[in-house]
Order: C-alpha cells, then structure tokens, then sequence
C-alpha cells in the first residue's frame, strides 16, 4: 500500500511534464516566426523598390528625388534587384527546418544570396558616393553609408570563406551579420515613422542620420545577441578543449 501510494506522485508528475511540452505543430510554427517577421520586414522597401523599378520603366514622373535616377538607372535598378532577392532568400536562411529538410536547396540559394548581397552593397556605395546628394543627406549619413556597405562586403566575404573551410559556426555569424546591415531600409521604417507621427513632419538631415543610424544599430545588436545564444557558438578569446586520446 505504501509503494503504491509513493508512486502516484511520480506519475503525476509525468502527466504534468508532458502536458507541459508544446505540441509538435507549436514547436514548428514558433520555427517559423523570424523568417515570416524578416519577410514582413522587408516589406516596405521591397514594394518600395518596385514601384520605383515601374517608375524607371514608363518614364516618369520624374521628381527632384527621382530625377538622378532617370539620369544613371542602372544602379538603382541592380540595386533594388538585388536587394529583393537578398532579402527575401536571406529570410528562409534563417529557417533551421527548411535548412535540414532541404539542405541543396539552402546550398543553391546560398550561391544566390552571395552575389546579390554583394552587389546591393557595391550599388548601395556607388550611389552614395556617385548620385548627387539630397539636401537631407547629411556628411554624418553619407559616412555612415560607407561605412554600411563596407561593414556588409566584408561580413560575406568573411562568411563565405567560413564555409569554403567547413566552419559553419562562423559562416552562419558572418552571414547573419550582413545580412541585419542589409536589412537596414525596413528597420529605418520602423525608427522613422514615431518622429514622422509626433513632428507631422520628415526629421532634418541630423535627426534622419541619426534615425537611419539607430536602425543599423538595432540591427547589428539583434544579430549579434542571435549569433551568441546559439547552441555551440564560439565564444572570443575562449577555445574549447582539445579531445583527449588514449
């Protein structure tokens, strides 16, 4: 009788332990929550890009905003190109399931998203340093947009090199770091609108900087905490131990 007493506890407990494990349908809609929120994220200048790719394409209107643009269209139009494709592939990359159910796929797309980021970052540079500057744009954006576009060719250079040599750890950083410096239009929605809601009005050249500079920020910020929690992520100045042999 004592037996039997002492071990309906433990098998209420079970009960409850497994009543409390999420049901696998949960588990991989939760999955799936940051390459839908990446996707929504780049939203905005993704629709953006192509209502100004349809601009270029009938001819007009032409505006003081849009007018260097009708001059020299080839930069933005490789530009807005390659920026959808890095950022809406890039989005999946961040799905694990997809990435162990179809590994070939993640590889092909892979192959994709290097080029496109490249090139949306060397268009982004071109057209910093070559389109004639807005009056809003400010020596403190311009120099911040170099360094943007430089800060992402170097992450996937860096991440591609890491997976040529096998280091998927450090592949998955890199690449997860130029990729938040890529999606730096759709945050600067987000920092943009509040001033736009409370002023009535578009922030001036310092504010606008320093608005579209907060998004790289937060950017990076998420990235790097993403790249930190990950299970097995290396850890600067920390080497793990070498196994020992007999």
């Amino acid at each position: 009788m004592t037996e039997l007493t002492s071990a309906q506890p433990a098998s209420a407990e079970v009960t409850s332990t497994r009543r409390s494990v999420p049901p696998r349908g949960g588990r991989r809609k939760r999955k799936w929550l940051v390459p839908a929120g990446l996707i929504a994220l780049s939203a905005v200048p993704v629709v953006a890009g192509a209502a100004r790719l349809s601009q270029l394409t009938v001819g007009g209107p032409v505006t003081a905003d849009s007018a260097r643009y009708f001059a020299t269209p080839f930069p933005v139009v490789a530009h807005i190109v390659a920026v959808t494709l890095f950022s809406l592939l890039g989005a999946l990359q961040f799905a694990p399931a997809l990435r162990r159910r179809a590994p070939r796929w993640h590889r092909v797309s892979g192959r994709v998203l290097v080029p496109a980021g490249l090139v949306t970052a060397l268009s982004g540079l071109w057209m910093t340093l070559f389109y004639p500057h807005l009056p809003d744009d400010s020596a403190l954006l311009v120099g911040v947009r170099l360094a943007v576009g430089g800060g992402m060719i170097v992450s996937i250079v860096l991440g591609f090199t890491a997976i040529r040599r096998r280091d998927v750890t450090r592949h998955r950083a890199w690449m997860a770091r130029g990729y938040a410096l890529g999606m730096g239009a759709g945050t600067q929605v987000l920092t943009i609108l509040p001033w736009v809601v409370v002023t009535g009005g578009q922030p001036g050249p310092l504010p606008r900087a320093l608005l579209m500079t907060l998004a790289w920020v937060i950017n990076l910020a998420v990235a790097e905490w993403a790249v930190r929690r990950r299970p097995g992520a290396r850890k600067p100045g920390i080497r793990r131990p070498a196994p020992v042999t007999p």
